[in-house]
């Protein structure tokens, strides 16, 4: 599918971002949600979680720049064949990511059908 443009693209994030439960978005510290095109160093990936995770921080962590999590428009696109695909794609790539920061690796993701 030809990429969305930007503005309805960060759209569907804000949406998707929107489906994760009040509950769980309310543990979310110190992370930012950023759309990019794509990723320089690997084109194909959706999305990326940048920083340390939860279980990861000690008693030491304050005052670091926020974690950020990536989510790749035109990769995204160019998997989907229509605005339903982007839609449910958006949503799996945040969820995704968001459990990185809270320490969920790849293969658990997997199992629960988010991968």
């Amino acid at each position: 599918m030809k990429a969305l443009p930007r503005e309805q693209f960060e759209e569907l994030v804000a949406d998707a971002l929107d489906e994760v439960p009040a509950e769980l978005m309310a543990l979310l510290d110190n992370v930012v949600v950023l759309v990019e095109d794509r990723n320089p160093d690997e084109p194909d990936l959706l999305g990326l979680y940048e920083g340390l995770a939860l279980p990861e921080r000690g008693w030491q962590y304050g005052g670091e720049l926020p974690d950020r999590i990536m989510i790749y428009r035109e990769a995204i696109c160019d998997i989907c064949e229509t605005h339903e695909d982007v839609v449910e794609e958006v949503l799996v790539t945040v969820v995704h990511e968001i459990a990185h920061h809270f320490g969920i690796e790849e293969e658990r993701l997997h199992q629960l059908g988010w991968g």
